[in-house]
């Protein structure tokens, strides 16, 4: 898709660009420039390559738009409404097993094969491993001594135990694959390298489907690649198709992004959840005198961050929403964080407060591409964030809050580390 720059308005260059800028004296709220912009819930916005499109920031407006199928998830009809380094001009389509950049039915395809298999049932089930899990974490950081990075010692390796649990991706071949997580969600990496590490996880995960077919054990990998019966069926060198109907380039397509997607958006959610309650005492004190406000705590915690933001769609026919008229070709950047604090839709929402009944936040998206992971999520947040605040008390930030690192170009915000100490001051 090419941009035609005479299709623009003549004052294209006076309309706002996507605010980025998170400088606000608080980590967690978003950009003051993009909370001017949402007084109006739809607005027009330039995008990177000069494509004039909008940007929506109210919470009706964004799940009116997250929930139409007249808006398109394909990579291909989308501009990037901030410049990413070396991004191609036009965005090639999603690759195989890539079920975020596809529409209907393809998506439905997918959606349909995998949903059962992330119940909340099913997720639940997984609790006494996620305890056992925070437990072993805890049990390392109480070893080493008295002061860790969070993330290093605890976010991270909670997430990718439990994704690699799920999966069935052995945790000793971390190092084949959390290197290249990084590079596919760092939005600075050049876009040769990012296409690289993408390619690298892919390899893997094809080699790991491989040894599923072979040898299957208990996990959702093994339940994907599982054989059809019939002649051939499970023979390596003449493998027969898996009855979910899934080939080998898909499974490794949807694999990794099942596995790099169970990495990082959890351990952000975790860094930064514990980041906003270190930095606020009396949520954290009424959380450390009620557990059973875990749940309430995580997902007020999920709205007030909305760590995986924007979220983008294209307009497939003009749409009317709130009132804005959307003409057919437009990419919409539906931002995560301001609707989340639509005052609208929520009292007071630029204030955490762990008794709220947030449920609505748009923070795991809205509609067909709604997050499969989602409830994983709450139940490794719900079990991870009273363990670790019951197990160190005097937990505390070990530097100034200003000095704590952010992920500012990354796909997924967070913080980079989240240096902390438990010992006696």
């Amino acid at each position: 898709m090419t941009y035609d720059p005479a299709a623009a308005p003549a004052a294209a260059d006076e309309l706002p660009v996507l605010p980025t800028d998170r400088h606000t004296g608080c980590p967690f709220d978003p950009p003051a420039a993009l909370t001017a912009l949402s007084a109006r819930p739809v607005r027009r916005l330039r995008y990177a390559d000069g494509h004039v499109g909008r940007l929506v920031t109210g919470h009706a407006a964004a799940r009116a738009v997250l929930a139409d199928p007249r808006f398109s998830s394909r990579y291909e009809l989308l501009h990037l409404p901030m410049p990413m380094e070396g991004a191609p001009g036009e965005l090639p389509p999603a690759p195989v097993g890539d079920i975020l950049g596809l529409d209907a039915p393809e998506h439905t395809r997918y959606r349909r094969l995998l949903a059962g298999r992330f119940t909340v049932r099913r997720m639940r089930q997984l609790t006494d491993r996620i305890e056992r899990f925070t437990a072993d974490c805890l049990d390392a950081m109480e070893r080493a001594g008295t002061t860790a990075d969070l993330v290093e010692a605890f976010a991270r390796p909670v997430s990718t135990l439990v994704i690699c649990e799920l999966l069935g991706v052995p945790y000793a071949d971390r190092g084949r694959f959390l290197g290249l997580v990084e590079v596919i969600f760092d939005q600075a990496a050049d876009a040769g390298a990012r296409d690289e590490a993408y390619a690298g996880l892919l390899r893997y995960v094809g080699e790991l489907v491989l040894a599923k077919r072979a040898e299957p054990t208990d996990d959702l990998l093994s339940d994907l690649a599982a054989p059809a019966p019939g002649p051939g069926a499970g023979d390596l060198a003449v493998p027969g198709p898996a009855a979910s109907g899934l080939d080998d380039e898909e499974l490794a397509g949807i694999g990794g992004l099942l596995l790099a997607a169970g990495i990082d958006t959890t351990a952000n959610m975790l860094g930064l959840g514990v980041f906003a309650l270190l930095a606020d005492p009396v949520q954290l004190d009424a959380l450390r005198a009620d557990p059973d406000l875990a749940g309430p705590a995580s997902e007020e915690l999920l709205r007030y961050l909305g760590v995986a933001d924007p979220l983008l769609r294209s307009a497939l026919e003009d749409v009317e929403v709130e009132g804005e008229l959307i003409r057919a070709g437009e990419t919409v950047t539906v931002s995560v964080q301001a609707a989340n604090r639509d005052p609208r839709r929520f009292p007071d929402p630029d204030r955490l407060d762990i008794r709220r009944r947030a449920t609505g936040h748009l923070s795991f998206g809205h509609g067909p591409h709604q997050c499969l992971g989602q409830q994983l999520a709450r139940v490794e947040m719900t079990v991870a964030l009273p363990a670790l605040f019951a197990r160190f008390p005097a937990l505390r930030l070990a530097v100034p809050p200003g000095e704590v690192p952010l992920r500012e170009r990354s796909n997924i915000y967070g913080v980079v580390s989240l240096p902390v100490a438990w010992g006696e001051e």
